[in-house]
């Protein structure tokens, strides 16, 4: 389980295709201190296992052709950045919301807007999944938990407010209209409509 707050972010430097899927270097400072083999890492989003690693510089996943077809993923280069973060450990703070790590489908960055120090980014959101989106409540993008700042349900858009740290800190400040982005909602949301679908069923 993840909690949606970006430890750092981290370059692809080594990306090796083949028929089973996507492998996946990735130079890293913090969350490349004291990893195990097996450990879970959010990439943009997206939970992946550690295979091979060197301390403070560096850890490689695998995306199996399943993983690489439900994200955006497989369209990165090297040199390309991504938001990461470590699962958190038992006794760690929980600072965002309940995140999975299993991206939901990918979204569409539609605008974004400076005002004063902050920023506005809104999305367009694959159809079916604004139901699961209230306005502040919160959402997962790219791996960051996140606000709902305004809900358009006619039109399946949903803004947030990025305050300056995130921006800086996270792979926000390379998005621009038309970027995919990965979206996550909240597991409590699906749960409660699986509860009413069963009970209807009974």
């Amino acid at each position: 389980m993840f909690t949606g707050i970006v430890e750092e972010t981290g370059e692809i430097v080594t990306r090796v295709q083949s028929e089973d899927g996507l492998r996946l270097r990735i130079e890293a400072d913090e969350v490349a201190t004291g990893l195990e083999h097996g450990q879970s890492i959010s990439v943009s989003g997206v939970c992946l296992t550690v295979e091979r690693f060197e301390d403070r510089a560096w850890f490689e996943v695998f995306l199996a052709t399943e993983t690489v077809e439900r994200t955006y993923l497989g369209e990165l280069s090297e040199g390309d950045v991504v938001n990461l973060e470590r699962a958190m450990p038992a006794d760690g703070r929980f600072d965002g919301h309940v995140v999975q790590g299993h991206v939901d489908a990918v979204a569409t960055v539609s605008n974004v807007e400076s005002v004063d120090e902050d920023w506005f980014f809104e999305f367009d959101l694959p159809a079916g999944y604004g139901r699961y989106v209230v306005e502040k409540g919160s959402i997962t993008l790219d791996g960051i938990s996140l606000t709902v700042a305004d809900l358009d349900t006619e039109n399946g858009r949903v803004t947030v407010a990025i305050i300056p740290t995130t921006y800086a800190l996270t792979t926000l400040s390379e998005k621009s209209p038309g970027d995919p982005i990965h979206l996550e909602v909240d597991v409590l949301s699906k749960y409660v409509e699986r509860l009413l679908e069963a009970r209807f069923e009974d």
